[in-house]
């Protein structure tokens, strides 16, 4: 089946001058999907209930395309057709600041009601330090310069996302001067706040209560040694 797939591509990319062709087959056909992958297509997404079912119901279609310009020999045909089949997490990148009063700094967003650190979802081909320093830099104007990273947590699916990986990075205590510079994104900060972490977990997720929790113990302890997480939860 593949090979039959890579001849009729081929004739329409080389023969015919087509710049692209696409396929659609039902997600669950496993045969079907793997033919095109061999055959050097490049999976692009679902087309969520998209066609109906013989039992009335819908199901999903799994699209996928093949380029002119596309490699669909050697290692990097492979690499590049593997590349679009294989999960994507997405990273988020939160950095841990404090005030010479011991407290954290935590931003009220316009768009959710709890509470979160500096920081947000780091952007494709961007390092997460990267990420952490575009991300405070976007929300409160501060040129910063993270540290180690202090704990690394798996989130759970929630509210319609998918899974992710978070680090929290040390940020390091600011100056008086320094924090009172910072100025909120118009868009996405309501408003800068200074708090306890004990003032802190009733405005944070139950989950970012716990990655916060580490993220403080982290700070303190002598070791300078990364926790990781799942859910909140430090794992040993």
């Amino acid at each position: 089946m593949s090979e039959a797939i890579k001849r009729a591509a081929d004739e329409g990319l080389i023969r015919d001058g087509l710049h692209r062709v696409e396929a659609v087959v039902p997600a669950g056909d496993r045969l079907s999907r793997r033919a095109l992958q061999s055959a050097g297509f490049r999976f692009e997404g679902l087309r969520r209930k998209a066609t109906q079912q013989p039992d009335g119901g819908f199901g999903d279609l799994a699209a996928y395309a093949r380029l002119a310009g596309d490699d669909v020999h050697g290692q990097a045909g492979f690499t590049g057709v593997m590349n679009a089949v294989l999960p994507r997490k997405r990273c988020i990148a939160h950095v841990l600041f404090w005030d010479d009063h011991g407290r954290i700094c935590l931003l009220e967003t316009t768009f959710k009601d709890d509470w979160e650190l500096p920081g947000g979802i780091v952007e494709v081909n961007e390092s997460p330090r990267e990420g952490a320093i575009r991300e405070v830099q976007e929300e409160v104007g501060l040129a910063c310069s993270p540290g180690e990273i202090l704990v690394v947590d798996w989130l759970a699916p929630y509210l319609g996302w998918e899974d992710a990986v978070e680090l929290i990075f040390e940020g390091g205590q600011l100056t008086k001067e320094t924090c009172t510079q910072l100025r909120p994104d118009p868009h996405e900060i309501r408003a800068i706040h200074w708090l306890t972490p004990q003032e802190a977990e009733p405005v944070m997720a139950p989950f970012a209560r716990g990655r916060l929790a580490e993220a403080v113990a982290a700070h303190a302890s002598s070791t300078g040694t990364t926790r990781y997480l799942e859910r909140g939860r430090r794992v040993t």
